[in-house]
């Protein structure tokens, strides 16, 4: 057994060239915690409202549409920010929708909507993206909030409990069919099935 440690003690302490296997080893443990908490940051920072409108692009079209909705203001004080609506929670698909909004950039760097007027041109497109991307992951930054497990359909409208109680229940639908422009003004909805 001893001689098993001295054996690996041996190799760990040994150089490869100019350092040793160990102290290889240690060096990149140490720099793979700097990079992950550096990333882990950074990933914060950017899961933040205050980041999401530092452009002006978002601060003077879709945060202030959402200032008067009932997501912003309400009477229970609860308030949903950007990150919450449109960033996963889970850890794998935030990471997947941080990578897609990198992509987005470019419409900051390339000016596409820096304009209120390029900005209303390219709504329905934008709109559509967003919709499509609840759609697939069956609304879940919607769930993230909302549990149906907890819903009272007796304190809802006729119209909402039947919806939510039939369609929702059987996962025929999902939270974005009925629910589009709930936090932002409505493109153009010429088309779109329900409007």
């Amino acid at each position: 057994m001893f001689e098993k440690l001295k054996l690996v003690w041996t190799v760990v302490n040994r150089p490869s060239v100019h350092y040793s296997l160990g102290f290889l080893t240690l060096g990149g443990f140490v720099a793979g915690v700097i990079f992950w908490g550096g990333f882990n940051t950074a990933l914060e920072v950017t899961n933040q409202e205050k980041f999401c409108i530092g452009c002006h692009e978002m601060e003077n079209n879709v945060y202030q549409e959402l200032q008067s909705t009932i997501h912003f203001t309400n009477r229970s004080g609860v308030r949903a920010t950007c990150p919450d609506c449109h960033v996963p929670h889970n850890w794998t698909d935030k990471i997947a929708r941080k990578m897609q909004a990198s992509k987005e950039v470019w419409g900051k760097v390339f000016g596409t909507i820096s304009t209120r007027e390029k900005f209303e041109a390219k709504r329905r497109e934008l709109a559509e993206h967003e919709w499509d991307r609840l759609k697939a992951n069956d609304s879940l930054e919607c769930r993230n909030c909302h549990n149906f497990d907890y819903m009272d359909f007796t304190r809802q409208s006729k119209r909402a409990s039947q919806m939510h109680s039939t369609s929702l229940a059987s996962g025929e639908k999902t939270c974005i069919d009925c629910h589009k422009g709930i936090a932002h003004q409505l493109p153009d909805m010429a088309g779109v099935e329900g409007f």
